[in-house]
């Protein structure tokens, strides 16, 4: 599994995005924050209520130079039918990647063998490459994509103000921490 703070491995997935089936690779976003959404499999109940959940947020993350990707074992072509015909996924504008071999959700921990799908997991992934978060938990627990990007703001801002640190429920312009200056939990 890769670890918070090493540089995420180059992969290429096939994916579905704005009506067509094209090739995608992680380091054609070197440069932008990645929000890597994984979940279980198309055509399910929790599943597109995270990611019509995360839609919400696509164009946020746009301005802030980042890209979502969803990503399940399911085929492109699956996630094309599923575009289709679900109102919540119609609405996605990100780019569903598929990856049916499992490889790419066992590279980050998230692969159920047995079931031939991945957990519930989100990471965000630094313009440099570099893993700065991982969620990952039950598939019967529902996201929060406000929570997502609340850590992506916080890791952008972590990146963007080098020797500080983010507080506990931190949100934008709230007081930060700067670690050897700041007395936490004074006695």
């Amino acid at each position: 599994m890769i670890k918070i703070n090493s540089i995420v491995p180059d992969f290429e997935l096939d994916s579905y995005q704005n009506g067509k089936i094209k090739k995608v690779k992680l380091s054609s976003y070197k440069g932008k924050w990645v929000v890597l959404v994984f979940y279980p499999a198309d055509f399910t109940f929790v599943c597109p209520t995270e990611l019509e959940d995360a839609q919400k947020y696509y164009d946020e993350v746009k301005k802030m130079n980042g890209e979502i990707m969803s990503i399940s074992t399911d085929t492109a072509f699956a996630h094309k039918a599923w575009h289709d015909t679900s109102p919540a996924i119609g609405k996605i504008k990100y780019p569903m990647l598929a990856d049916p071999t499992g490889r790419i959700s066992e590279m980050f921990g998230t692969y159920i063998e047995d079931d031939g799908m991945s957990l519930r997991g989100t990471f965000i992934i630094n313009p440099d490459r570099v893993l700065k978060t991982v969620e990952i938990h039950d598939n019967d627990i529902g996201r929060s994509a406000k929570e997502m990007f609340r850590k992506l703001q916080a890791a952008k801002f972590i990146s963007e103000n080098k020797g500080k640190v983010c507080p506990a429920s931190w949100e934008p312009g709230e007081e930060t921490l700067k670690p050897g200056t700041d007395l936490i939990g004074k006695i």
